[in-house]
């Protein structure tokens, strides 16, 4: 059981292959079709570039370090690359950028159509600089100098046309001219939304028309962005990766490094306003402080000359020291609190920390003033005003020395970025990849002709195999018949009225030929059991063949030297005449409508022992012809004079002609066609011929492929059974 099973599953792989095989021309169609759409592709489709940048930003302390000394350390707050990625995408650096470059005006032409690009390309180039913008049109340009509009026309699309020397700017939803001026120079005018001034400079006449924009910051931001990215390269590297993609090499190229330029100087500027602040803040300090010494100093000297020279013991130079230095960090602290306050609020940790420090000092200088209160009166007083000038001297030193050093700091600032590596303009372009799109687009086209192949294939659910027939019908098949490649050629003569050649004639030895010889035993057997010697060829539908059987089978018997007559009996549309390069007329018509003599219209043929009667001129009623007694007396009076006589007869289920004719018939063979022919037609055949009580004594499977050519001779007729099989002209 297994082994059948797997038997049929070979086969039905190998007939799998086959068909597609056989439908070789519809995948290679598909396959040139891609390949052709993917050509237009790359021919329409402009190169894209990409330039890449690298910058480090590093880890170091503002020049504010200078004056907070070891806190610094503590204060100083590291800055991811998520922040500087996200300032590099800013407004702010781009911002800049758009302003620098003029990037917010958008030049393009209207000729960009996909017929424009394939037949008639322009070689359209934009260059933006720092005081216009030039459009380049092949040979010609022009050049916007100045291109002010009213808030009410930004990101709205303008019309640019020139006439002689001047140009004119029209809204393109209402087709109305919004701004007309001369060229070379600059115009200024107010209208109704606002104020316009334009400046357009060309040498060159243009006939065409250009698009030309004014951009609001977003979306000319978002013109930018959309082409535009950074990311770190690895983690907690500090190396920033720019990269931007466009058509122009050498506008992305600018572009990329004007955002350089202007990331690393906004960089530089943030530390310097930091410096810049604390000079700010030491240049209101110092003078305050030299007061505040200077009072100290006039004090103590009083004091001094008031009371002479007092010498100190060991014990209060030691309290001075101590208080000095107390008083001294306090001020520190102070300032430093002073400052920090300008940029943190009073909750932040380090804010809070400093205030613990004071706290801590504050306490000490009030046990330290405690001790100085139980000195005598005037050691305690020299001590106090000896301290204040002390504390005021060291503060001011100190402060002046920071202020020195923040002086020299900030002449030297770089900023904490550096600019590893600029823009460099792009040699080849990413986009699009020529060999990777034909590739696809080849494997595309199989993939489809394939898949069409496979459903066509599913489609023609016919007949395939004989054993089909024998086993549902329950009735032999006499011959399969293999298409013949030769008689293929046949139906580009039929639309030429010509004559078409017997294959058994012409090619004696073809497959198809041998195939029907191999059936003239059981043709033999048939007839040995018939009522008569009149042999009938229908079939379920138009195009199955049975023309071709009927003639080729006829020839075959007459070779075996037995007389034979071939009767054309589809008096609507039949041809068996263009196989024996005979008239129409006289015919079968012109004898039944009692017009013509059985002799005048029995014909001889090259063939011997083969005669022929063609349909004649076709009449308005066929059926009702055959359905009179001269068709009876015909066939009476022919079947002795003759061993075979073959009768081909019009489709069973598109007319009623056949069965009419098949009562006449001893034995009546039905064509069917490989993989057109369905179980259902040949079902409602038996019934037709059952109704009349008339038997089939078997099928002919014709048109059988196996390995090469493709499905059905693509004559178009199909299966609707209405159709009006209707009589053809008759020119003869």
């Amino acid at each position: 059981m297994s082994q059948s099973t797997n038997t049929e599953d070979t086969i039905d792989l190998k007939e799998l292959f086959f068909s597609l095989i056989a439908q070789w021309k519809l995948i290679a169609l598909c396959v040139i079709l891609s390949l052709v759409c993917a050509l237009l592709y790359l021919r329409t489709t402009p190169d894209t570039y990409a330039v890449d940048a690298l910058v480090q930003v590093e880890e170091s302390k503002g020049t504010s370090a200078a004056l907070l000394g070891d806190l610094s350390s503590m204060i100083e707050q590291k800055q991811p690359a998520q922040a500087e990625i996200e300032l590099l995408k800013s407004r702010l650096v781009l911002g800049s950028v758009i302003k620098h470059l003029n990037l917010d005006v958008k030049i393009s032409g209207t000729e960009t159509s996909f017929f424009n690009r394939l037949l008639s390309p322009h070689d359209y180039q934009t260059q933006y600089q720092a005081k216009s913008v030039l459009f380049q049109d092949d040979a010609k340009s022009f050049d916007v100098r100045k291109f002010e509009v009213p808030a009410y026309y930004l990101d709205k699309n303008l019309l640019l046309n020139f006439n002689a020397n001047k140009f004119t700017l029209t809204d393109a939803q209402t087709k109305q001219i919004v701004f007309s001026a001369p060229i070379n120079q600059e115009s200024l005018h107010t209208a109704e939304h606002g104020t316009w001034k334009v400046a357009i400079y060309t040498q060159d006449q243009f006939k065409h028309t250009y698009n030309i924009q004014k951009m609001s910051l977003p979306v000319a931001m978002a013109s930018i962005t959309q082409n535009y990215s950074v990311a770190e390269k690895g983690k907690l590297t500090g190396i920033l990766g720019l990269n931007y993609q466009g058509q122009d090499k050498q506008h992305i190229t600018n572009v990329l490094n004007a955002i350089l330029v202007a990331y690393s100087q906004q960089n530089i500027e943030r530390r310097s306003a930091e410096t810049a602040q604390t000079l700010k803040f030491l240049d209101e300090q110092l003078p305050e402080l030299k007061q505040q010494l200077d009072v100290a100093e006039r004090e103590f000297n009083k004091f001094r000359q008031q009371y002479n020279t007092v010498d100190v013991t060991k014990e209060s130079e030691l309290y001075l020291t101590q208080s000095i230095t107390l008083e001294t960090q306090k001020s520190q602290l102070e300032q430093q609190q002073a400052e920090m306050a300008a940029k943190y609020t009073n909750e932040h940790p380090v804010m809070q920390q400093m205030n613990a420090q004071l706290g801590a000092i504050n306490k000490k200088i009030a046990e330290l003033n405690g001790t100085l209160k139980q000195l005598p009166d005037l050691q305690r007083r020299y001590l106090q005003l000896y301290r204040e000038v002390e504390v005021k001297t060291q503060l001011y030193t100190a402060l002046l020395n920071s202020y020195q050093q923040l002086r020299i700091a900030k002449a030297g600032e770089i900023g904490n970025v550096r600019i590893v590596d600029t823009a460099v303009e792009p040699i080849k372009p990413i986009a699009p990849k020529k060999l990777q799109i034909l590739i696809l687009a080849l494997f595309l086209g199989g993939f489809l002709g394939t898949l069409l192949a496979l459903l066509r294939n599913m489609l023609r659910s016919g007949i395939k195999d004989a054993s089909q027939i024998e086993n549902e019908l329950d009735l032999p098949v006499y011959a399969t018949v293999p298409r013949s490649s030769i008689q293929e050629s046949r139906i580009k003569l039929l639309k030429k009225k010509k004559h078409i050649p017997i294959l058994a004639i012409k090619n004696g030895d073809d497959i198809a030929i041998e195939s029907l010889r191999s059936m003239r035993t059981a043709i033999h057997f048939a007839m040995s059991q018939a009522k008569n010697n009149i042999i009938m060829i229908s079939g379920p539908a138009p195009e199955v063949g049975k023309s071709f059987i009927s003639t080729n089978l006829a020839t075959i018997l007459a070779q075996s030297n037995k007389r034979v007559l071939i009767i054309d009996g589809d008096m609507r549309r039949g041809y068996l005449h263009k196989y024996f390069n005979s008239d129409t007329q006289p015919g079968l018509a012109e004898y039944l409508n009692t017009q013509q003599t059985l002799q005048s219209i029995i014909k001889p043929t090259e063939v011997d022992n083969l005669d022929v009667i063609t349909r004649g001129k076709s009449p308005v009623n066929p059926s009702e012809l055959l359905s009179s007694a001269k068709l009876s007396e015909l066939l009476d009076q022919v079947s002795p004079l003759y061993d075979h006589i073959i009768i081909d007869t019009p489709p069973v289920l598109a007319v009623t002609d056949g069965i009419i004719i098949s009562q006449y018939a001893g034995v009546n063979l039905v064509i069917a066609r490989y993989a057109k022919s369905q179980m259902k037609e040949l079902e409602l055949t038996i019934n037709r011929f059952e109704q009349v009580g008339v038997k089939v004594n078997g099928f002919i499977l014709n048109d059988i492929q196996r390995a090469t050519g493709s499905y059905g001779y693509g004559y178009g007729y199909g299966y609707n059974y209405a159709y009006g099989y209707k009589a053809s002209k008759d020119n003869d």
